[in-house]
């Protein structure tokens, strides 16, 4: 403004100049808010039939229930790996075990050695630093990260949560996250990490950022805790036939509780609508829960140690109470989230899964054929209806890597493979296991010699897939097995005979 300039003039500049930023922070505040919020509720070792839409006759899990039925509910949606680090790290770095190595916690040699034919592959303690996470992808796009709860994947070969991608960190559980907190008003840390979660939300829709909230409760994993006026209803609740366990039953309603609070931070913030909330967990429920139909339990890789609870809630994107049956798994989490930002992968990040997006919409089948799993190590304490039954051999898997292809599953167990005649022999050796996943989903029936088409072509891809990836195969034999040992009345190997 000059001095020659007059005030009519002067009052016109100021107004447009006004009107200008006013539009300039609106294009911003729209651009902004054309992102959705993405929030991933990440629970520990929830089964399958752990929740009430799955059918369990003792549990409570309204508030999980009416996610549901408000969403998409996903029946064939599997965690990448059977327990808590590995799955963790597919989640996050949205590749199969092959490519990060991170196969167990703590280490793959975990069990008896006199049982134990091969020598494992060794294992990583959690992500390399260099690895580009969800979190980093997001953050790149302008996105507000934050993790509330379990990390566990920040051991001697890892990095800490804020050094990959997430900008809030918080943790209830100090020093063992396995370890009880003692609190009556806070189990598990379950409402402490709601609240937190709920603070980093208002603050980033405060400042018209989009936020990915990483919800990763200690809930429902040992040691097991819940208010006392949750375990005083359950023990005044009739027991089901199936579960009965009152304090599983207890730590489950709170964890429900949590996701309650949760969502109803969401809608007192009128963000719902622009909220993407996706629900499941890292692995299958523990024996303290049986998952039956479904074989096993937490470190197999049968049905009941890797299919999950899995529900995406997006108001106007994804249509109530539907229901899909197309296999998805947790790596597809990292290019689904991307695709919902409308972001694409970081140059040179390889991601393993597939946008889930054209099942979110109903626009269109994915791309993709099969799933694996890959697990070349040793996993101790047997599981309900496992491989390994006899306790004293003690695993709850051996080495074995999986794949499913539409209706069909096959397990390739490694020991039998390398050591009893490869393929030639794979079916007398007992080296394949194949299941119908429409008829069988109990895996009950191995069709391995009945069906030798679908065998091999299985087959044939998961071998094409080991290549691809790089996949590491034990294939030393282990000088400490003990063939007597293992051939002792009630093990797996005799009684297979």
């Amino acid at each position: 403004m000059t001095r020659s300039q007059t005030l009519p003039e002067q009052l016109r500049l100021l107004f447009l100049g006004l009107l200008s930023t006013l539009v300039c922070t609106a294009l911003a505040t729209a651009n902004d808010r054309s992102k959705p919020n993405i929030i991933l509720v990440f629970a520990d070792d929830l089964g399958w039939k752990d929740v009430g839409y799955n059918g369990t006759d003792f549990y409570q899990t309204p508030r999980i229930d009416a996610l549901a039925k408000e969403g998409m509910v996903f029946h064939q949606a599997f965690a990448a790996a059977g327990n808590c680090a590995p799955s963790r790290a597919c989640l996050l770095s949205g590749t199969y075990t092959p490519r990060h190595h991170v196969y167990a916690v703590g280490s793959t040699d975990r069990g008896p050695k006199k049982s134990q034919r091969l020598i494992p592959i060794p294992n990583r303690s959690g992500l390399a630093k260099d690895n580009v996470t969800l979190a980093d992808a997001l953050k790149a796009e302008g996105y507000a990260t934050g993790i509330f709860g379990k990390w566990h994947l920040d051991g001697p070969d890892g990095a800490k949560p804020a050094d990959q991608g997430f900008g809030v960190v918080f943790d209830s559980q100090k020093g063992d996250p396995n370890k009880a907190l003692d609190r009556a008003d806070d189990p598990k840390g379950i409402f402490s990490i709601t609240s937190e979660a709920g603070k980093f939300m208002e603050a980033s829709h405060a400042k018209n950022q989009p936020f990915f909230a990483y919800v990763s409760h200690h809930a429902i994993h040992t040691a097991l805790e819940a208010r006392p006026s949750t375990i005083e209803k359950f023990k005044a609740a009739k027991p089901g036939s199936q579960h009965n366990n009152v304090k599983y039953a207890a730590c489950l309603y709170d964890l429900d509780v949590g996701v309650g609070k949760l969502l109803d931070k969401l809608q007192a913030l009128g963000i719902a609508e622009n909220t993407l909330v996706v629900l499941t967990s890292d692995n299958g429920g523990t024996q303290q829960s049986s998952q039956e139909p479904l074989r096993g339990n937490k470190g197999g890789y049968y049905e009941g140690g890797i299919r999950e609870p899995f529900i995406a809630h997006w108001p106007g994107v994804i249509k109530s109470s539907t229901e899909c049956q197309v296999p998805v798994i947790s790596v597809d989490l990292f290019p689904t989230f991307l695709a919902a930002a409308g972001a694409k992968a970081p140059d040179g990040k390889l991601l393993d899964g597939e946008n889930l997006m054209p099942l979110f919409n109903q626009t269109g089948p994915l791309k993709r054929q099969s799933i694996f799993w890959h697990f070349p190590g040793y996993l101790d304490g047997p599981v309900i209806r496992g491989r390994d039954e006899d306790i004293r051999l003690g695993f709850r898997t051996r080495p074995v890597s999986v794949i499913r292809r539409g209706d069909w599953k096959l397990h390739l167990f490694h020991e039998e493979w390398q050591l009893d005649g490869g393929r030639e022999k794979a079916v007398a050796s007992g080296a394949i296991e194949l299941y119908d996943m429409v008829n069988d989903p109990g895996e009950h029936k191995n069709l391995a010699s009945s069906e030798p088409a679908a065998r091999d072509e299985l087959l044939e891809d998961l071998l094409g897939w080991f290549r691809d990836s790089d996949a590491l195969l034990p294939s030393q034999p282990n000088p400490a097995f003990d063939e007597d040992y293992a051939a002792q009345p009630g093990s797996r190997r005799k009684n297979r005979k």
